[in-house]
């Protein structure tokens, strides 16, 4: 990671990992957080159920010390209070091995993304078959939730 400029950072619920797993990880998050070529983020112990419950568990608390008005909660705020908070949502999700599901991963981030299911196996997930998934993807007329007039 460091020849290659690549910084380390996770999602999910890192202090459910074995300790010294735990204490590795945040040491490399250490050592790759100057690196700026590439973002590397790995989804440990993650689920968007168990993320959205810690989020809204968060903005009670919140709430509750600052004493706001339920109203200033928007789409923002709420964004701003996920694990993902720092990073833009994602614009392609592909999905390996032909499954016809999610599984409970980014609920609240793909409300928009652009969604490829392929038969193949992740192990064997070529760069060919990601090239042409990039191709189609080029071809989607992205509306984010809006018509074409």
């Amino acid at each position: 990671m460091m020849d290659n400029n690549i910084r380390l950072q996770t999602i999910g619920q890192t202090e459910r990992l074995p300790k010294k797993v735990n204490d590795t990880l945040l040491e490399t998050i250490t050592l790759t957080g100057k690196n700026n070529g590439m973002q590397l983020t790995l989804a440990l112990s993650y689920g968007s159920r168990a993320e959205i419950t810690r989020m809204v568990q968060a903005i009670v608390r919140e709430v509750n010390e600052k004493n706001f008005s339920p109203e200033s909660i928007t789409e923002d705020f709420i964004s701003g209070h996920l694990y993902t908070c720092n990073m833009p949502d994602p614009d392609l999700l592909i999905r390996t091995s032909g499954e016809m599901r999610i599984s409970n991963f980014l609920l609240w981030q793909i409300a928009y993304s652009e969604i490829f299911i392929t038969d193949t196996l992740w192990p064997d997930f070529s760069r060919e078959e990601y090239v042409q998934i990039l191709k189609a993807y080029q071809n989607r007329d992205r509306r984010f939730g809006n018509i074409n007039t």
